[in-house]
């Protein structure tokens, strides 16, 4: 049964005899193929033991603590993911490179270049945590699981607000125009749709702060965290946010070998150096059917634990960020956009008759409606208005109650 470790150093693997195995032998088993001292080891199937700052946070971690404890009862099967944290340092085993500069070689400006772009793993994050507003986020992950059935890809933009500590909050997902494959995932931007999108985030007060996208089934069988097409995808569009706090988060299906099955999601920031290998156009953007999705390849060598490579694991360029929930200001009960059924006027009566009780304010705090909504109004004014009277909950003025009752009787 192969395991994967995930650690500072990025994703390993283990083998290990079978589910039976106990805590303490995976411990021992880890020592022998890692190199890592036993005494030294914290091991936890939560990933925010890799943001564990001090001895003292690693306590917390307790549901790996009992030596006797079989990975079954924890539902560890074959190919899931176990966390790891340990003290020290060690020499993590690299891939082959080819010595730049070595003797009876000529030294070139490439070289030289590549000396200084040492790519190294970026211990924290930007943001202090991302926290999901549950009603968006379970949208999303409903779509995916009861229509996609996570057999094509889908993804988003996430808007919300950066906090003053740092912390992200997402209140909404927009869904953009796209197709999906097993292995990859078309975003087909709508330059119009977007303006209309971050109209009405400016006028919430909220802004793009992220992009989600989901691994399907197939994918959950290959030995990798992010595909080289997803670094790429994430990175392009971290790039373009020019945000320090920009999250990307990944929403997957573990099965395990009983075939039960749980949504997970996670969350990273793509590292520093990353956006920078991106933005000085280092990164290989054509992917052959051949190349390991494990890695990405650079145009030029660059310096990995100090060699000379081309290729590099794409563990390198993730950094894990917390995740939260939350109860956000909006619903997210409107049929959403981009879709495989499309949005009428009928959804909007449907809607608004739901709770004919409650103010119109409240009825129409919900973004796919807004989106909808947009559409036929002026982006400039009454975009930005109607949303404003969204974010202060004020009442609707009787201009736009008008416009939007008969929209919805035109059915």
């Amino acid at each position: 049964m192969l395991l994967r470790i995930r650690s500072r150093d990025g994703l390993e693997r283990v083998t290990v005899d079978g589910a039976h195995v106990t805590v303490a032998e995976l411990k021992t088993i880890i020592q022998s193929q890692l190199r890592i001292p036993v005494e030294s080891q914290t091991l936890s199937t939560n990933q925010n033991l890799l943001l564990a700052k001090a001895p003292s946070d690693l306590l917390q971690f307790t549901d790996m603590a009992n030596p006797d404890r079989p990975l079954s009862s924890l539902s560890i099967s074959h190919g899931s993911i176990v966390f790891l944290s340990y003290d020290g340092e060690r020499n993590v085993r690299g891939p082959s490179f080819n010595p730049a500069g070595s003797f009876g070689r000529k030294m070139t400006m490439d070289d030289l270049i590549a000396k200084q772009m040492r790519v190294t793993r970026q211990e924290n994050p930007h943001c202090e945590s991302v926290s999901f507003d549950r009603d968006c986020a379970d949208a999303f992950q409903q779509y995916v699981n009861e229509t996609l059935a996570f057999a094509v890809k889908r993804g988003g933009f996430m808007y919300g607000t950066v906090l003053e500590d740092k912390r992200v909050e997402v209140n909404f997902i927009y869904e953009p125009p796209q197709q999906g494959t097993e292995e990859v995932l078309y975003i087909l931007r709508d330059e119009e749709e977007e303006k209309l999108v971050d109209a009405i985030a400016a006028g919430l007060g909220m802004k793009k702060v992220g992009f989600i996208f989901t691994q399907t089934i197939m994918q959950n069988k290959k030995d990798y965290t992010l595909s080289n097409r997803e670094v790429l995808q994430a990175v392009e569009f971290h790039a373009e946010s020019n945000m320090e706090e920009w999250v990307t988060a990944v929403v997957k299906l573990e099965v395990s070998e009983e075939g039960s099955a749980a949504i997970h999601f996670e969350a990273f920031q793509m590292s520093d150096m990353c956006v920078r290998l991106f933005k000085e156009g280092w990164f290989e953007t054509e992917i052959a059917e051949g190349d390991d999705p494990k890695l990405s390849k650079m145009k030029k060598d660059v310096v990995v634990g100090g060699k000379d490579v081309k290729e590099v694991d794409n563990d390198f360029f993730l950094v894990v960020v917390k995740i939260l929930d939350h109860q956000g200001p909006l619903s997210s009960t409107f049929p959403i956009e981009n879709r495989t059924t499309q949005v009428t006027m009928r959804a909007l009566k449907s809607h608004l008759n739901r709770s004919p009780s409650l103010p119109l304010v409240k009825r129409i705090s919900d973004f796919h409606l807004l989106l909808f909504l947009a559409r036929f109004l002026d982006l400039n004014s009454d975009v930005p208005a109607l949303a404003q009277c969204v974010q202060a909950q004020t009442a609707v003025p009787e201009g736009y109650k008008l416009l939007i009752n008969s929209m919805a009787e035109t059915v």
